[in-house]
């Protein structure tokens, strides 16, 4: 197992506000998040991929964003999607085995993003066997079930998600749904990367 090396953008705040009232939220850890250990060979197999969006029509910026590379929070890097449940789907083009997902949102300012849930499927509908790696949902308003997770405030280290320890399942489509976010009823994406090796 190797250090992984995920590139970070500019961090935008320092710190966690006090006046988020979230339930479920989780501490910051005070300090740089720790390297990721993933197995020799891991590659960044979500860049440039295709993405497709439940909001055809994005209020600001292109659905391409979200695997173009470019993390910052600056005007231009982020896609924001209309109110409500949406989604964003990255297609991998072929089937992976996925080690670790990490996701940034908007970190321009600090803010929690309602019902983040997170699946896997090689069925590009999600109809048939949808695995769900993350979710944050306590109360199934979202109607994908019950999430265990916590609620995270959104920062330049994006919100890491450990699959080696999931076991490294095998999929094709990554597909990420949010709610809105303590900000406002806007969804938004800067980028998502998903890590891991093609399936031989």
């Amino acid at each position: 197992m190797v250090p992984l090396n995920i590139e970070l953008p500019k961090p935008m705040f320092v710190g966690t506000p006090q006046d988020i009232k979230v339930e479920n939220l989780e501490k910051p850890l005070g300090k740089p998040r720790p390297p990721f250990l993933a197995p020799e060979g891991t590659v960044l197999l979500s860049r440039g991929k295709p993405v497709s969006a439940s909001d055809e029509e994005p209020i600001i910026g292109d659905i391409d964003y979200i695997t173009d590379g470019d993390k910052e929070a600056a005007d231009g890097s982020y896609v924001e999607l209309a109110p409500l449940v949406q989604h964003v789907t990255v297609d991998l083009e072929k089937q992976c085995e996925i080690y670790v997902i990490v996701v940034w949102h908007y970190h321009k300012q600090p803010r929690v993003y309602n019902d983040v849930v997170v699946q896997l499927a090689n069925d590009k509908d999600f109809v048939t066997d949808v695995k769900t790696i993350f979710n944050n949902d306590l109360d199934n308003s979202a109607g994908l079930g019950i999430g265990t997770n916590m609620h995270y405030v959104e920062t330049s280290e994006g919100r890491l998600i450990d699959l080696l320890s999931q076991g490294s399942p095998k999929a094709r489509y990554v597909r990420l749904y949010s709610n809105g976010n303590t900000s406002n009823d806007l969804n938004h994406y800067i980028e998502v990367e998903v890590y891991g090796k093609p399936v031989q």
